[in-house]
């Protein structure tokens, strides 16, 4: 059922370089399925201490942080939680009566699916990308037991701080072994980006793979992912990863668990 926006309709909303509307379709689904008094929005913005103050000041219920602002928000928060300060990375604020709460869904997301998908962790591993989501992936697939890593980044400032702080390799450009785990954190391949029709590997490595993993959600089938299908590679996909994260999300903001039906449900609406 619809319900009636009021004086009362708490807001959530997310902050994005590049807005799209997974995240709003997934959120507003749920609250019109379980009847909630709640709204979500998706901006971006180019004054993002504004944008936070706004929050706080406005009594924002939460607010989901996507690139490129996962680092830069840390300043501007009250509280840190574990999930986000083991890996100086934010992808959640939930404010609590004008205190805001900065969390991570990016690494819980990312170690249940590949564990899920059962991707051995004898494999090495490659990681293309150093930003704030490269640092939860990282740290998931370090802490899954993935020991054999190579990040692979041209920021030669980031990339080798981000190696260095899992005991992983760093290389300015990705040259994985054959049966390597093959991970994307980049926008190459996002829709819409000047790199939407590109992919981070080449055909032989995806073919080569063991497993490929990729965070872009917009589209879900990138040119990462199809290279995968089409030689028979298994695969994670950013929807996988956008679905399970904002599930969590949406348990901060709401206090509500949803069930695995219910999220499939919403991330296949979202994704229409």
């Amino acid at each position: 059922m619809s319900r009636m926006l009021t004086k009362d309709t708490q807001l959530c909303m997310s902050l994005s370089g590049r807005p799209s509307n997974i995240g709003t379709r997934f959120h507003n689904y749920l609250y019109d399925e379980l009847d909630l008094d709640f709204v979500y929005k998706a901006f971006t913005t180019d004054d993002l201490p504004s944008a936070v103050a706004g929050i706080r000041a406005l009594g924002i219920r939460g607010c989901g942080v996507s690139m490129p602002f996962k680092e830069a928000v840390i300043e501007h928060v009250d509280v840190l939680h574990r999930s986000a300060s083991a890996i100086d990375s934010v992808n959640t604020l939930v404010n609590e009566d004008g205190v805001l709460h900065a969390h991570n869904t990016d690494y819980s997301a990312v170690a249940d699916l590949v564990t899920a998908a059962g991707v051995d962790t004898a494999a090495p591993v490659t990681v293309t990308g150093s930003g704030g989501m490269a640092k939860a992936v990282v740290a998931a697939l370090r802490d899954s037991g993935f020991t054999d890593g190579v990040v692979a980044a041209r920021n030669e400032r980031t990339g080798p701080a981000l190696a260095d702080a899992y005991g992983y390799r760093w290389q300015s450009a990705p040259d994985p072994a054959p049966g390597s785990f093959l991970v994307n954190v980049t926008p190459i391949g996002m829709a819409g980006g000047p790199d939407a029709d590109a992919s981070p590997f080449t055909t032989e490595a995806v073919a080569a793979a063991t497993a490929v993993m990729d965070v872009v959600a917009m589209p879900s089938e990138t040119p990462l992912i199809r290279a995968a299908r089409a030689a028979g590679t298994p695969v994670i996909t950013g929807a996988e990863v956008i679905a399970l994260q904002a599930a969590s999300q949406f348990t901060l903001y709401t206090g509500i668990t949803l069930r695995p039906e219910q999220i499939q449900r919403a991330s296949e609406f979202s994704r229409r």
